[in-house]
């Protein structure tokens, strides 16, 4: 996660309230490799059917963690200090202990985030997401235009359920915020989606690049964006993080590259901005994944690379420093030609190791969307 607004202006919104202030000079410490945050995929059962949906979500599969084992894993991440569980799907509304289970965790101490299509959240649902004790809900909203969410949510109707889920939420008193997966089809209108969402009130906008998992291995080239549009893209969302400093908070993920950009353009290479990309983590840095079924992952894009299982180990042996050196040490291990020999494969650890899997065939090849090379002459 690169926290854009937090390198460009030195502000933060939820992520302050979240993880305490931090900065260029004082990278936060709330997570590490052997206390991450954990993606909990609770149910692979969704309402939604999107196009690049990374977990190929839909019915619920028929191994799926009980209610019992699922208090169980949730004590294991109090075993090992996990601070935050992200609660992700599938659609996590849909599980019908859900709020059992979030109980649970809030109380061994551990702070509570909901990821989700927003279309399940009534005005019932938000007062027991606050009362429950949810510090953040992040809502998926591709654009700002209905027809083209609906489309890439399969289901229409869908971006006004989810509008209506985020004011429900806000009214509730949640903090909430927007979450867009970025694609060469609507890469054009984020400063628009910026604006959208300041007016809207939310509190943050994460942008996701688009990963190669699951559903999105079928995509065409053209959701690609190229270079250009990626410059076009970061140089917006420079813009944004100034306009609204302190007001609304912008951070992408799923790309590194996004902060080697700020820290060569804004910070002139300067090692602190360096340093800081670095310690802003990613796939078992500081966050794992834990599937459905119990299986645990890097994060929850890389789906080929098991780190265990909680039904077999606990989650403290799981993450073991050997099982994620290929993560924390990335840049020992690429090979493909741009990223094994990039000056800033330390702090960057080759972009998404998902894209360089599912579209290269090598785990450790290159990011084929990374343009910094094609941008800075690298």
């Amino acid at each position: 996660m690169i926290p854009i607004s937090v390198m460009v202006a030195g502000v933060g919104t939820t992520s302050f309230k979240v993880k305490g202030k931090f900065g260029v000079q004082k990278p936060s410490d709330f997570s590490a490799p052997l206390r991450p945050i954990v993606s909990w995929n609770i149910t692979r059962l969704c309402n939604l059917r999107c196009v690049h949906c990374y977990i190929d979500a839909g019915p619920a599969d028929a191994g799926e963690l009980t209610t019992k084992e699922a208090l169980d894993v949730v004590n294991q991440m109090a075993e090992v200090g996990v601070p935050l569980i992200l609660f992700t799907g599938g659609e996590p509304l849909t599980r019908p202990d859900f709020f059992e289970i979030a109980e649970r965790a809030r109380d061994v101490g551990i702070k509570l985030v909901l990821s989700t299509n927003g279309t399940l959240i009534t005005p019932e649902v938000a007062k027991r997401l606050r009362e429950v004790g949810f510090v953040y809900v992040g809502v998926s909203l591709d654009s700002v235009s209905a027809d083209f969410h609906d489309k890439f949510r399969g289901v229409p109707g869908s971006f006004a359920a989810a509008l209506a889920g985020i004011k429900n939420a806000m009214a509730a008193g949640l903090d909430v915020g927007l979450r867009f997966v970025v694609t060469a089809k609507n890469i054009h209108e984020v400063g628009h989606y910026v604006d959208f969402a300041a007016a809207l009130g939310v509190k943050r906008v994460t942008f996701y690049h688009l990963s190669a998992a699951g559903r999105a291995q079928k995509l065409e080239e053209d959701w690609w964006y190229t270079p250009q549009q990626y410059r076009q893209f970061i140089e917006t969302l420079i813009s944004k993080a100034r306009q609204y400093a302190g007001v609304l908070e912008i951070e992408t993920t799923l790309a590194p590259y996004d902060g080697i950009y700020i820290a060569l353009s804004l910070g002139g290479g300067d090692a602190k901005y360096l340093e800081f990309v670095e310690s802003t983590g990613g796939c078992g840095r500081k966050i794992v994944s834990i599937y459905p079924n119990g299986d645990v992952y890097p994060c929850q894009f890389i789906d080929f690379y098991k780190l265990g299982n909680v039904r077999e180990k606990r989650l403290r042996e799981i993450l073991a420093p050997e099982r994620l050196a290929p993560f924390v040490e990335t840049e020992k291990y690429l090979k493909g030609p741009k990223c094994s020999a990039c000056p800033y494969k330390k702090y960057c650890k080759g972009g998404d190791r998902a894209r360089a899997y599912y579209l290269t065939g090598d785990m450790f090849g290159d990011d084929p969307l990374c343009p910094i090379p094609a941008l800075f002459n690298g």
